[in-house]
């Protein structure tokens, strides 16, 4: 009788537990838990369940550590064998390999566990400078050097191009030719002579410039935020109106937003960009509204960086020769590593100058015509425009009102305002459609 009391008993306080969970802040007779007490209890679970400097979540979900990097390798385990039994290698069990060993390369950090490396960033800080030094034994293999990395960068970005794949190699390979370059010049060119300290403080502004433009760069170009109150999904059931068609051309279904005009989707970073002109794989970024002008100011800062960079090393290291002159014809610069070292380094930044002097100038014509890159790559791919300055520039004829003009709208887009319009223009669409269930209730309020 005593054990069926107090088994009831214990039913009751259970109930009356989970009713008092389900009431209110304000009902009356609940005894809720202290609110410290509950942080407590949470920060305790946290700290519980919390990675040390070493210890990560690999990919399938389970805690592991730095240290057991090499084991419970089964898919390695798996490969290997099949090799030593000279069995064909399947693609699924090569890329699982590929991706546990990628998974597994990480170091410790201090905050959130070890930190996955990306693989792709390092060949550039290997490759970069045994290449340069190799170029800088002979002529004939900085000429071949010099040949062969521009066309291992094409073959590179097509491949990852044309899978749509994000990678760090051409941020990595950016940053490493900077840095390598400035230590090129303070290392090997300045003990040549010819350069003074003006010289040497005019090369440091402009390296700390270009790095503090890329990552004012990289912050973001602006992204279209989803709009929540409109759904073209609800609007089939409805139907379109003739108002609604540019809206429904708009429509993104990778993210659900209506884009603004001259917006558009990147199937690399995966969002919509607001004004987008092209994904540079060089910032790993896309560029837009936000960081186009700041992209701008980096490549010319870059670009007199670079060019300052090259007329001193070329002056130390050919200081009988022109400086015109001397990256074609520096008789016996071959004799001295250094000095071999500094023009193969100079030859390397005037491939890269070349680059980024096309580059710029590209933007500069598509800035007076008022197109971005996107735009005119449409254009030429639906014939919907006209190629000017010997095929440098495309004159779409749409947004285009005069370089002056062109030019002033550029360096004056200001973001709140294009927010503000882009708002008031979705608010009015969402107006403009109802679900069925909205426009019923609003109709059977009218009075009559």
């Amino acid at each position: 009788m005593r054990q069926t009391n107090s088994d009831d008993g214990a039913e009751k306080a259970e109930e009356k537990q989970v009713e008092c969970q389900r009431k209110t802040l304000g009902d009356v007779g609940c005894q809720r838990e202290d609110p410290l007490s509950a942080m407590r209890r949470r920060r305790d679970k946290e700290e519980d369940e919390r990675l040390c400097c070493c210890e990560y979540v690999n990919r399938r979900g389970q805690r592991s550590h730095v240290g057991a990097c090499c084991c419970d390798c089964d898919d390695l385990d798996e490969a290997c064998d099949r090799f030593f039994k000279r069995e064909s290698q399947s693609p699924e069990s090569l890329s699982r390999v590929a991706a546990d060993i990628s998974d597994r390369i990480r170091v410790p950090w201090l905050r959130g566990g070890a930190r996955r490396v990306d693989l792709s960033v390092v060949p550039p800080l290997v490759l970069l400078p045994a290449l340069l030094h190799l170029a800088a034994f002979h002529f004939l293999l900085g000429v071949a050097v010099l040949i062969t990395l521009p066309g291992l960068l094409l073959w590179y970005y097509y491949f990852t191009h044309r899978k749509k794949a994000r990678t760090l190699f051409f941020l990595s390979l950016a940053l490493f030719s900077l840095a390598y370059m400035y230590y090129i010049f303070v290392v090997e060119v300045v003990p040549l002579g010819g350069v003074g300290g003006i010289q040497v403080g005019v090369i440091t502004a402009g390296f700390l410039l270009t790095l503090l433009g890329l990552a004012n760069t990289r912050r973001g170009p602006g992204v279209v935020k989803p709009n929540r109150e409109w759904d073209p999904v609800l609007q089939d059931e409805v139907g379109w109106s003739q108002e609604a068609e540019p809206s429904r051309k708009n429509w993104c279904r990778v993210c659900r937003v209506v884009r603004p005009p001259r917006a558009g989707h990147c199937r690399i970073c995966g969002v919509c960009v607001l004004r987008h002109d092209h994904h540079c794989v060089w910032i790993d970024s896309c560029v837009g509204r936000n960081n186009h002008r700041s992209f701008l100011l980096t490549l010319l800062l870059f670009l007199s960086t670079s060019l300052y960079g090259i007329g001193l090393a070329l002056r130390s290291a050919c200081a009988d020769q022109n400086v015109l002159t001397a990256l074609f014809y520096c008789p016996g610069v071959y004799q001295e590593y250094s000095a071999s070292l500094c023009f193969t380094c100079a030859w390397y930044c005037t491939v890269v100058t070349c680059g980024v002097l096309h580059l710029l100038l590209t933007q500069l014509l598509n800035i007076s015509y008022n197109v971005t890159e996107r735009e005119a790559r449409a254009a030429v791919r639906e014939r919907a425009g006209r190629r000017a300055l010997w095929g440098l520039a495309v004159d779409t004829g749409v947004h285009s009102r005069g370089p002056c003009a062109n030019w002033a709208e550029f360096l004056t887009m200001s973001e709140e305002r294009t927010g503000r319009k882009r708002r008031r223009r979705v608010t009015r669409e969402s107006q403009s459609f109802q679900h069925p269930s909205r426009a019923f209730e609003a109709a059977s309020s009218r009075p009559g």
